[in-house]
């Protein structure tokens, strides 16, 4: 009974060790398709979003610095950007940004803190969403993240702003267009 019950044990253990470990052709070609047909974020989304940089927020009481507060509802994405005004030169001399939504998100917030840095509020009121969604790649249905990242420093330039009267105002609309002066004649 022992030396039957051995013979069929080895029998087993030599069977697996020289049965071939060859994988079915359609298992080999599947994962190799499924790759190939999985849409992935950019390389500079992946960038920023896994090394975000300027994470962190500044103190808003101070007065030379401007908090943004913008949110998307539609897809529930929350970002608050900080930039810090040098007084004298009008130039953004740090920037800090929290973002609560999708790796879209986070990268556009990332991304334009890099961007405005060492920027003049004017430059900076400049930037566009087209610029930030072309720089990152993103794809057409993302594009509200990048217009979430454009308004955020626009409304940080406005608190800084409404602090600072004094500081010279900004066009935000990026149009410099001016009104033509009525002149009213006295002939009556």
């Amino acid at each position: 009974m022992f030396s039957r019950s051995v013979r069929v044990l080895s029998g087993r253990v030599l069977a697996n060790a020289v049965r071939p470990t060859v994988v079915p052709a359609a298992r080999q070609i599947a994962p190799a398709v499924a790759v190939a047909a999985r849409r992935s974020y950019h390389e500079k989304v992946l960038d920023h979003y896994s090394r975000p940089r300027n994470v962190g927020t500044l103190d808003k009481k101070d007065k030379s610095v401007g908090e943004g507060l913008v949110g998307a509802p539609a897809c529930g994405d929350v970002m608050r950007l900080h930039i810090k005004v040098d007084p004298d030169t009008g130039v953004i001399s740090d920037v800090k940004f929290k973002t609560f939504g999708c790796g879209s998100a986070i990268a556009s917030s990332s991304y334009v803190t890099e961007l405005v840095r060492g920027m003049t509020l004017d430059q900076a009121s400049k930037v566009k969403n087209t610029e930030i969604a072309k720089e990152l790649c993103l794809p057409p249905v993302k594009l509200h993240c990048s217009m979430l990242a454009e308004d955020a420093i626009k409304a940080a330039i406005k608190d800084y702003r409404t602090k600072n009267p004094q500081a010279a105002p900004t066009n935000l609309a990026g149009t410099g267009a001016k009104f033509e002066t009525a002149q009213v004649s006295a002939s009556a």
